[in-house]
């Protein structure tokens, strides 16, 4: 295939077009230069993701029985964390390369960061903090999710600028168009914005839920991310070329973990259904932080 013989560093100069939107094309820069320095917008993007979702879930903090002050606290242990386990993931999973060329480990700017390694460390994380702050990981983890929901439906807009994270060529009526200079026009499925919408779908049920007084129980909305999240995942790695596999296996990490966790959280979420949760249980209701000025 035509897909086949081009590199993601090929592909980002390509003009990106949707045929469903017009005829038209755009072609952004995925980098640009400050008192010669190169920024690449890649990483603007995750940032500006992840600010928005620290100050939404500051903000909302309080309905889960946390300060704000904490949460920032989390924050700062949770950015380096991310980093190297989404790095760390993505490494484990391709050691072959990475044994034979070692110096490329660290070679972040080149490209490797799986957002399965990033969740499961930040996991790791949270529980860890949650047991120093004596704070229920249920009742932190529910907070937790509509940052994740929102950093990642940003974040994939990285991928966007990229030209990468894209699926299989396909004739669908909202396929993305790469074209280089000279080339014949690639047409493929834009995974990136099927994952940007779908926890963008996962963000507004659980706002709606929250907002109407629908979380019964410490650990409600955690499960649900995993299940939500499980099943979109399995669908778009299933879509993807650049997935990472288990050893000379057809089966995609990413693809099988999603599968495994939604299954698993949704047997938690039927369960908890079936049971009487009394609201006098939930942190919220035991903890009540006062709100800091401008809450």
């Amino acid at each position: 295939m035509y897909m086949n013989i081009l590199s993601a560093t090929m592909l980002r100069g390509a003009d990106i077009s949707f045929p469903a939107l017009g005829d038209w094309s755009i072609n952004p820069p995925y980098s640009f230069t400050i008192f010669g320095f190169e920024i690449y917008l890649y990483g603007v993007i995750i940032a500006a993701g992840f600010i928005l979702a620290a100050l939404f879930c500051a903000k909302s903090a309080a309905k889960f029985g946390i300060k704000s002050d904490d949460l920032y606290d989390f924050v700062i242990w949770l950015i380096p964390t991310c980093i190297i386990g989404a790095r760390l993931y993505y490494v484990l999973f391709d050691l072959d390369y990475f044994i034979a060329n070692p110096s490329k480990i660290f070679s972040l700017r080149s490209g490797g960061l799986a957002i399965y390694g990033g969740i499961i460390a930040g996991i790791i994380t949270g529980l860890i903090w949650c047991r120093k702050k004596k704070i229920p990981w249920t009742a932190f983890g529910d907070l937790a999710v509509f940052g994740l929901f929102i950093g990642q439906a940003i974040g994939r807009w990285g991928n966007f600028i990229n030209r990468e994270a894209f699926g299989a060529e396909t004739d669908i009526f909202c396929r993305m168009g790469l074209t280089l200079p000279g080339q014949e026009t690639l047409f493929v499925h834009p995974t990136f914005l099927y994952e940007s919408l779908w926890n963008l779908a996962g963000l507004i049920i659980l706002y709606v839920l929250l907002k109407r007084g629908k979380r019964k129980y410490d650990g409600q909305f955690f499960w649900f991310y995993i299940f939500w999240y499980g099943m979109g995942r399995a669908w778009v790695e299933g879509l993807r070329t650049d997935s990472l596999y288990i050893g000379s296996t057809d089966i995609r990490v990413s693809q099988l973990l999603a599968i495994v966790s939604a299954v698993a959280a949704l047997i938690v979420l039927i369960v908890n259904a079936k049971k009487e949760h009394r609201p006098d249980d939930m942190f919220v209701n035991r903890n009540k932080p006062e709100p800091t000025e401008g809450e």
